[in-house]
This record gives structure tokens, C-alpha cells and sequence, in this order.
């Protein structure tokens, strides 16, 4: 790592703590059903999670790119460092916040929120690239839950014709073989989803404080995200392994392995596009998916809401508090 700034240093410890949580949040996503199933102890799920999900992290830099220059307009916000602290400062507090309560809420929408309300509150909404944000996050926002719910079903209903003849007991041996798969594809297409926020949020840091010429993610940034993602996920998530794995729908291999199969292809897709999705809002329809196609009242539909509404109120509740964050941080002179 180069010298630099003070402001700079704690902007970069802030974001990497902020990604050691995410991973911690968010390790749900690779190993709440495969912990649910039984096929692997939550310690060796843990642990798998934490090596893909860093391997994941070095896949490519286009969701970088996307949380460096798609959110806000770096002209406008340029040499104001303060904006991605007070945004960090949002983020993890929601974080900590739907952590603290179990909810399996979306780090990245706390993200690009906190990066929203900062923005705005340093020079109004002229600071957010409104064409950006509705191509690469509202539009996402919408679709890849909806494409996590019909993969879901749609893979649990091809399997379930594929093997509705063969014997239980045998399914059940096949599955939890190839739920190992299907959970190390989840765990790689978390750390290159997610991983790479923080990745761009740090480049943004350093273009704004002209440390870098251009939006383009130097080699020790994406090491760094990658091992404080590795470390966070080994923390685990046990209370949103409980919600995930149990209260949503009741888990067998063959269920584990549709919804994640169904995750990852569209977590893996929107990684190639540039596209900050949530992997929490992919993998819990995934499996609202798996659980309607054996029968709609096999899902707990109420726990289903509590976690839309978690959704729906992410990125105005991080902006809120990154807002007030900057404007504090203001008064105090820091910018």
C-alpha cells in the first residue's frame, strides 16, 4: 500500500472494515442452505465460503467501476474525500443494525445508499448520475430478485420431473454431493459481486483525493477487500443462517442445491454487466422460488415480507444516516 493521506488511511480502514462486515452479513448467502441441509458443519461451510468467497473477489473490477463512477458525479463531489466517510459511516451502521436483528437486508443498497445521502447532502441531487443509478441499481434492484425467484422454481420444477421416479433416499445422497457445487458457486459469485463495492468505494477515495488518475482499481485494493471479505465471512452469520436456512421454507439437498444453482447464475451475470446487486435479495427469492414450486403455502410468506420491507427502506435509511454524517462531519470543519 502507497503512502497516504490521514483522511485517506482512515477512509481506507473505515471501507475495509466495512467489507470484514459485509462479509460477516453476508455469508449467509453461500452457506445458510448447505448449513440447513446438514450437508456440511457450519465450520466447514465457513470456511469453504471464506476461500471462494476471496477467490471471487479477484474476478474482474466492472462492479468497481460501476460503485466508482455510476453513482455519483466525480466532477461535482471532486476533492471532498468527507463524502465516502459520512457514506461508510451509513453503511455499516445499517449493517450492524439488520446484523444486530437478523435481518438479511442488502450491504450493497447500505452502500450505494450511504454513497447517495452523502453526495447529496454536499452539493444536492445534482451529484448523482441519475441515468446510472436507474440502469445499474434501480433496474437490478427489481429484476434480479424476480430472476432469483423464477430460476428457483423453474430449476426445482425441472428437477423434480427429472427424479420423481427415483427413490428418495438416493435423491437425497446425489443432492447433498452436489449441493458442495452449487454452495462453492455461490460462495464464488458472492466475493466477485460484493467484494467489489468496497473495491470501487476505496478507488473513489483515492480519485477524489488524486491519488489515481482515473477510475481503475490498483492491485493492493482489490487484495486488501478480497482478504477483509475472506476474514469477515469466517466470522459468519449465524443469526441470518437461522432466517435463510429455516424460517423461509424448510430445506432439503435438492432444494439447497436449486436455489443456489439459480443464485449464482444470476449473481454471476449481473457481476459481468457491472451491476451492484444483492446477493441477500437473490438468494432469499431463490429459495421463496424453490419453496412455490412445491406449494405456495410451504413458504412462510410473512417472514418473506419483513424481509421485503428490510429491502425497501435500505438505501433511503443508509443515505439518511450518511447524510447527517456528512453534515456533523461538516460543522467540525472535516470538509
Amino acid at each position: 500500500m502507497p503512502d497516504l493521506p490521514l483522511m485517506l488511511v482512515a477512509i481506507v480502514a473505515l471501507a475495509l472494515f466495512f467489507d470484514y462486515t459485509n462479509g460477516a452479513h453476508d455469508s449467509a448467502n453461500a452457506i445458510a442452505t448447505i448449513v440447513s441441509t446438514k450437508v456440511l458443519s457450519p465450520k466447514m461451510a465457513v470456511v469453504m465460503a471464506a476461500m471462494l468467497n476471496l477467490a471471487g473477489a479477484l474476478m474482474g473490477e466492472q462492479v468497481a467501476r460501476t460503485i466508482g463512477s455510476g453513482i455519483v458525479n466525480a466532477e461535482v463531489v471532486a476533492g471532498c474525500q468527507t463524502i465516502v466517510l459520512a457514506a461508510l459511516f451509513g453503511a455499516i451502521f445499517w449493517n450492524l443494525l439488520t446484523w444486530y436483528l437478523g435481518l438479511p437486508s442488502s450491504s450493497s443498497h447500505a452502500l450505494i445508499g450511504g454513497l447517495m445521502g452523502a453526495a447529496a447532502a454536499y452539493s444536492g441531487f445534482d451529484a448523482l448520475n441519475f441515468a446510472s443509478i436507474f440502469k445499474k441499481v434501480i433496474l437490478p434492484l427489481v429484476l434480479s430478485p424476480m430472476a432469483g425467484f423464477l430460476g428457483g422454481y423453474v430449476i426445482m420444477v425441472l428437477l423434480t420431473w427429472l427424479f420423481h421416479k427415483a427413490k428418495p433416499r438416493k435423491v437425497n445422497t446425489l443432492f447433498r454431493k452436489l449441493q458442495i457445487v452449487s454452495s462453492a458457486f455461490m460462495a464464488t459469485s458472492h466475493g466477485q459481486n460484493d467484494a467489489q463495492k468496497t473495491m470501487g468505494i476505496i478507488t473513489l477515495a483515492l480519485f477524489l483525493s488524486h491519488e489515481i488518475p482515473e477510475i481503475h482499481v490498483p492491485l493492493w485494493v482489490k487484495l486488501s477487500c478480497a482478504m477483509a471479505m475472506g476474514l469477515g465471512t469466517a466470522t459468519g452469520g449465524w443469526k441470518i443462517v437461522k432466517t435463510m436456512g429455516h424460517k423461509i421454507f424448510k430445506l432439503e439437498p435438492i432444494h439447497g442445491c436449486a436455489a443456489e444453482t439459480a443464485a449464482a447464475m444470476v449473481i454471476t451475470a449481473a457481476s459481468h454487466m457491472g451491476a451492484p446487486i444483492s446477493t441477500t435479495h437473490v438468494i432469499s427469492t431463490s429459495v421463496l422460488g424453490v419453496g412455490a414450486s412445491k406449494r405456495l403455502s410451504a413458504v412462510r410468506w410473512g417472514v418473506a415480507g419483513n424481509m421485503v420491507i428490510a429491502w425497501i427502506i435500505t438505501i433511503p435509511a443508509a443515505g439518511l444516516v450518511a447524510a447527517l454524517v456528512f453534515l456533523a462531519l461538516r460543522q467540525l470543519g472535516t470538509t
